[in-house]
């Protein structure tokens, strides 16, 4: 869901440290999965799909179409991406049973065993990693909650003095 910019937006003040802090630690959370796909011999995305297969699997069809919007790109991107790991023994596509315009994509033996030991490493740095990365976002929310209220406070304070300033002159009605 997309939040419309307002001049409000651009008044309230914003947590540069807190923001830096989050995007460092989403990083470095996201780096060592990187390093530990890579040291397999996959490439990070590589690893993302295989993942976005096997958290889906069974609850609806995983399309090139819902893979390209999974791991936010292109569909020909995809369709490279899907190719290239098919050529590895992965993944395997096949075509829709109910809309043969589809292709769905499911994971081949050989990428079930490489998701597991990359979800495995994936799980035991997460309880290491983990806390400071619920920190710094537990900060940057609360920080961002906290600058909200108060401007939002500040306007209605400043709503209600022009509504009695409007009142006090006789001027009744609707502001």
């Amino acid at each position: 869901m997309r939040r419309r910019l307002t001049r409000s937006t651009f008044e309230r003040p914003i947590d540069y440290e807190t923001l830096a802090e989050l995007r460092y630690q989403l990083r470095r959370f996201l780096r060592v999965r990187e390093l530990a796909a890579r040291a397999v011999g996959v490439a990070p995305q590589q690893y993302l799909l295989l993942l976005q297969i096997r958290g889906v699997a069974g609850r609806q069809p995983v399309t090139i179409g819902f893979l390209a919007e999974r791991l936010q790109i292109h569909h020909h991107a995809t369709v490279q991406l899907v190719d290239r790991m098919a050529q590895q023994g992965l993944v395997a596509r096949r075509h829709d049973e109910r809309d043969r315009r589809l292709v769905v994509v499911e994971l081949r033996p050989r990428g079930e065993a490489l998701l597991r030991k990359l979800a495995l490493y994936s799980i035991a740095e997460l309880k290491s990693e983990g806390p400071a990365l619920a920190s710094s976002l537990r900060r940057l929310m609360m920080t961002a909650s906290r600058r909200s209220r108060d401007f939002a406070n500040g306007r209605r304070a400043r709503t209600r003095s022009i509504v009695t300033d409007r009142n006090s002159i006789g001027l009744s009605g609707g502001v």
